[in-house]
């Protein structure tokens, strides 16, 4: 079996720090490709702040983040065994890498995609072997969150697949096969209809952006960082369970469906938005921000193992 001893991350951006942080923890040796200046001090300072979370983990026995080695030439990945392409988002540039990439790397090399909303079918298109091609979709942070899903194109062989969950079962992920290709794949979907309804509420002056996102904070993500929707709610239907609830309470849920808003994002709304998060953020010690939710994202992923969640 494949060990993917050496992994090449394509864009060094955040998403791309973020893997090598993971990759590098996991034992593996990592090249990064970014024509970007400056990316490798960038890069080194993240592995600074990502070490002791992933140590935390127990994703690393090192105390000490591995060099990753940080270039600007495709030839340089010619012998790498898996690929995480995090490029822009954007389908002609994807393509772009994609024909470099398979100028270098050997013909059996899974390229994986970051993407958060393009299809790999379309970025199949003009590829020498696009059944190697698939989305693997993450969260971010992707060294943090486990969930990565996993969307082939029309031409992804099955191989594929399941390489790339061995590969990232070795990065200790939890995988998800979305079984059909749509825009967004599964995890932004269920993202974009909550991030909807929260825009709807503030355009219609119905809840201030803090409040909202309070409620979501303090609210349904408290159980959502547990368990997901369809368990919760078989949870809420008491003895009769999902059924229970669905016969219960469903109707409810219909009339929600029915009144739940379609927001344009209006200049006048993105500034309401911006101004609300803005007053947000002042309540907050803002610097601290990101780190204190990354020591938050390894507590509670060390007490969902620890209650098997």
């Amino acid at each position: 079996m494949n060990d993917f001893a050496t992994v090449g991350v394509v864009g060094g951006g955040l998403i791309g720090m973020s893997w090598t942080a993971l990759f590098l923890a996991r034992g593996r040796s990592v090249i990064v490709l970014d024509p970007a200046s400056g990316t490798e001090e960038q890069l080194h300072s993240f592995l600074r702040n990502a070490w002791p979370h992933l140590t935390a983990l127990g994703l690393t026995e090192s105390d000490a983040a591995s060099k990753p080695t940080v270039t600007t030439d495709f030839s340089a990945l010619s012998n790498v065994d898996f690929v995480q392409e995090n490029g822009p988002e954007r389908l002609e540039t994807k393509k772009d890498i994609i024909a470099r990439l398979e100028a270098v790397i050997g013909q059996d090399v899974v390229i994986a995609s970051s993407t958060s909303s393009l299809k790999a079918s379309d970025m199949q298109i003009g590829a020498q072997h696009p059944e190697r091609i698939l989305v693997a979709h993450p969260m971010n942070p992707p060294h943090l969150v486990p969930m990565v899903e996993l969307v082939g194109g029309r031409i992804t062989s099955e191989e594929t697949l399941v390489t790339a969950e061995q590969f990232y079962a070795a990065m200790q992920r939890v995988t998800i096969r979305v079984k059909r290709e749509v825009p967004g794949h599964l995890a932004n979907r269920l993202t974009s209809a909550l991030y909807r309804e929260a825009v709807h509420l503030v355009a219609e002056g119905i809840a201030d952006v803090a409040d909202i996102d309070k409620a979501v904070a303090f609210g349904p993500g408290m159980r959502w960082a547990l368990m997901g929707p369809h368990l919760i709610y078989h949870l809420g239907g008491g003895e009769q369970g999902y059924r229970g609830y669905l016969e219960h309470l469903g109707p409810t849920q219909e009339a929600r469906w029915q009144s739940l808003g379609h927001p344009t994002l209006t200049e006048p709304l993105k500034a309401a938005l911006v101004a609300g998060v803005e007053a947000e953020i002042a309540a907050l010690d803002a610097d601290t921000l990101v780190e204190r939710r990354d020591a938050a994202l390894v507590e509670l992923m060390k007490l969902k193992r620890a209650k098997g969640l």
